[in-house]
């Protein structure tokens, strides 16, 4: 059914979730008519956010049951609007939120509706960012994204801005030695390019033209995988660590595909001291529908509550 009445709604959820905590585990699989208690997730209203629709159905799902629908369309009118942002994101309540130190283990599966968007446009389905204080005056990006550029899926990582390696190449990360990054010193921010699919080429990479050695790569032999491949089974571990302890993995449908430690996230004054995930549909302005379904979410400090058909790595 529709979800028309999101203000209802979070007043029931943050009710049943009071006695939550951010060690426990948190589990939806959308089954119902409106956001679980046991799941601890909103959808928050916002201008941004009045450009998406949420809907509780049962034609699509994972598992045969429920699933989510996400939609987002124009805010902007006729044509492409590349200067605001439309979403449709399903968020944590702030409650749960886990401490910026704190290592967590999220799973989400995800299905992109037809036509999987093949423009050079910024789409993002998921995002982990750190907690920023009202009024603050710079917008830092996602320390984690999972995006979509092309039709391809990527990860991106990002942190404070670091003086890059000396480049000689034509290849940035390669010759190098280091990770391919995009510098932003103006705001403080590197973004690294963190995991591709196998269809991923030079030309895909030319916004990451340089390279850092602040960051490590693990490619554990699996690519990310194709949009239009179905139903996609993420499970990620998040571990910001702007002073060189961070770690990220990711895993896709009961495969590993990367290992990354080092420095990621930002330490900049004025921001929080949680780390929150955000998922839907995020795109800047566009002329059309774009849509997402979402099931089987689970978030948990422990592995093994989340990964499945694998062996947990440590």
């Amino acid at each position: 059914m529709q979800h028309a009445s999101p203000d209802t709604a979070l007043t029931i959820v943050t009710r049943a979730a009071a006695d939550l905590r951010f060690e426990d585990l948190l589990v939806d699989g959308f089954d119902g008519e409106d956001f679980s208690p046991a799941g601890g997730l909103y959808y928050k209203q916002t201008f941004e956010q009045s450009a998406g629709s949420v809907e509780f159905q049962r034609d699509v799902s994972l598992d045969g049951r429920g699933a989510l629908k996400l939609s987002v369309k124009p805010l902007g009118g006729v044509g492409k609007r590349t200067d605001i942002s439309e979403r449709a994101e399903i968020w944590e309540r702030p409650q749960l939120r886990v401490p910026y130190d704190r290592g967590i283990w999220y799973g989400f599966a995800v299905k992109f509706a037809d036509p999987v968007p093949q423009d050079d446009h910024r789409y993002l389905i998921a995002q982990w960012k750190r907690e920023i204080d009202p009024g603050h005056p710079l917008d830092f990006s996602p320390f984690l994204a999972l995006r979509l550029n092309k039709g391809k899926l990527f990860a991106t990582v990002e942190t404070n801005y670091h003086p890059p390696i000396p480049h000689t190449g034509a290849v940035a990360g390669v010759d190098a030695g280091g990770v391919p990054v995009k510098l932003r010193p103006e705001t403080n921010q590197m973004r690294a390019l963190i995991a591709t699919p196998a269809n991923w080429t030079p030309a895909d990479s030319e916004l990451f033209h340089t390279s850092s050695d602040k960051l490590t790569v693990i490619d554990r032999g699996t690519p990310m995988p194709d949009p239009r491949s179905g139903w996609i089974d993420f499970v990620v571990y998040t571990k910001p660590g702007p002073d060189g302890s961070g770690h990220v993995e990711i895993f896709a449908n009961g495969k590993w595909i990367v290992t990354v430690k080092g420095h990621i996230g930002h330490n900049d004054d004025g921001l929080g001291q949680n780390q929150y995930f955000k998922f839907g549909p995020y795109r800047a302005g566009h002329s059309n529908v774009w849509t997402l379904y979402y099931d089987d979410f689970r978030r948990s400090p422990r592995c093994a509550d989340v990964l499945r058909g694998m062996a947990c790595p440590f």
